[in-house]
């Protein structure tokens, strides 16, 4: 039994084609041109989404990064050459004004208890209470925050034997569009990247007169001392700093995206009575914004429906193109494309 096939001509294979693709645009005309309420499109695919305007608590704030660091660090170096005999304190340890931090013995003194501990322990301790050992004393109160030396180890004066600090504190980097929204005395929120659910209160204590380019970015530095240190907090981990700039509870809000700005007048889309009645400007007085919500001074009251406009993809190729992104794009001089398919322009 033979098969049977069938060869279309190609005329008749392009009458095809151009009629499924004309059933295709029909169908996408009236799918577009249907409603259902104030959800329904309107125009080129585009449509309007309700929203109901009701109250929230809004607060603004800047977010900068930055490292923990001391406030005041002090190298302390050792008031003679010699050996360190005794370690008086550790490392995290806080310290007063004047505590005797470790005690040294000079070169001589050193040699000279070398040679008594090979005589016995009587003449060692005759001249360890005839030559005393000379005390290293805390310049300042604060906390020891690095000690690389032990008990034993040759030092000579320009070695720096520990480190303390004052007080430890948060240096941000912020943005100079930024900083026209932080203020001495201003409270922030500190969160460490090492302990994320335990965020630390502060204030900012100092905004640097002297910018900083970082990335290409113009900056200042921003130090925020926390209200009370943690034992966790330590020197150079890495902080978020939240600073509050504004905040404001039950206020009433509506989405940013639904405001309209007409030259200084701000209005949003009222929603009619019915479904289908047309969306009407309304002018309103804004507050304060964090990005997503707005407040709103006067205009609306809570419970308004206000509308949305809502774009389709087809309705932003068609806004952009000028023409219906289905169909091919029209030669410069219009008739004398469609003269060539006729075969009347280009003769």
């Amino acid at each position: 039994m033979k098969h049977r096939s069938t060869v279309h001509s190609p005329q008749l294979t392009a009458r095809l084609l151009a009629g499924l693709l004309s059933l295709a645009l029909l169908s996408g005309c009236n799918l577009g041109s249907k409603k259902s309420g104030w959800g329904g499109s309107g125009g080129n695919g585009g449509g309007f989404k309700p929203v109901v305007v009701g109250r929230d608590d809004l607060q603004i704030t800047v977010l900068a990064t930055g490292n923990v660091q001391p406030h005041n660090q002090l190298a302390i170096k050792p008031p003679i050459s010699g050996r360190i005999e005794k370690l008086l304190i550790q490392e995290g340890d806080y310290v007063r004004k004047g505590q005797v931090l470790a005690q040294l013995s000079s070169t001589e003194r050193a040699t000279l208890l070398d040679a008594a501990r090979a005589q016995g322990a009587t003449a060692l301790s005759h001249w360890e209470d005839l030559y005393t050992a000379t005390p290293l004393l805390s310049p300042e109160y604060g906390q020891i925050v690095y000690l690389p030396t032990v008990p034993g180890q040759i030092v000579s004066q320009s070695d720096s034997i520990m480190t303390m600090s004052d007080h430890l504190i948060v240096n941000t980097q912020v943005d100079e569009t930024d900083l026209a929204q932080i203020k001495m005395g201003q409270v922030a929120t500190i969160t460490l990247d090492a302990y994320p659910s335990e965020p630390i209160e502060g204030t900012v204590r100092r905004i640097s007169y002297q910018s900083t380019l970082v990335n290409n970015v113009t900056t200042y530095e921003v130090d925020v001392w926390p209200t009370k240190v943690p034992s966790h907090m330590r020197s150079g981990m890495t902080a978020n700093v939240v600073f509050n700039v504004s905040e404001k509870d039950n206020v009433l809000v509506v989405p940013s995206e639904a405001i309209q700005q007409r030259g200084d007048q701000a209005t949003v889309l009222m929603a009619g009575s019915k479904p289908g009645d047309k969306p009407t400007p309304q002018p309103i007085q804004t507050g304060i914004t964090d990005g997503k919500e707005t407040e709103v001074i006067s205009g609306l009251k809570e419970g308004d429906k206000i509308l949305i406009k809502t774009f389709s993809a087809g309705a932003v190729a068609v806004s952009q193109t000028g023409s219906n992104p289905f169909m091919p794009n029209a030669r410069p001089g219009g008739g004398g494309g469609g003269g060539n398919r006729g075969g009347g322009g280009g003769r």
